[in-house]
């Protein structure tokens, strides 16, 4: 059983730099893939960024160059720090975890465990 938490949302202005992050519970973390989804008003969750166990990681294309996804596995925490944020960046975060821990899972129906979310909002 794995428990998750995300921090770190917020109101930012464009352009600007927003760190979220997500704590885990469980002694077993280390082997867990984990991973970031948001979902904005009126449309469906989408992949953000995946990490595995290894430390390899995986972006969606919209946010490659922009957001850097790490693990600490001493901690337990996975974070997201999000650089140029737009607009279209706006949307509920969601951290989440999987047992396939040798994969950049980019699914949302490949993970087990999910958050309750964070809101980032962006401003003009």
């Amino acid at each position: 059983q794995v428990q998750l938490e995300e921090s770190g949302g917020g109101l930012v202005q464009a352009g600007g730099t927003l760190r979220l992050s997500c704590a885990a519970s469980g002694r077993t973390f280390a082997n867990y893939a984990m991973g970031w989804f948001r979902q904005a008003p009126g449309k469906e969750r989408e992949f953000v960024a995946a990490i595995a166990r290894s430390g390899s990681t995986s972006y969606a294309d919209s946010v490659k160059g922009r957001f850097t996804i790490s693990r600490d596995n001493v901690k337990n925490t996975v974070a997201l720090l999000m650089n140029s944020l737009q607009s279209e960046d706006a949307a509920v975060y969601y951290c989440a975890a999987t047992k396939q821990g040798d994969m950049e899972a980019v699914r949302a129906t490949q993970y087990f465990y999910w958050g309750q979310g964070t809101r980032v909002t962006v401003s003009a």
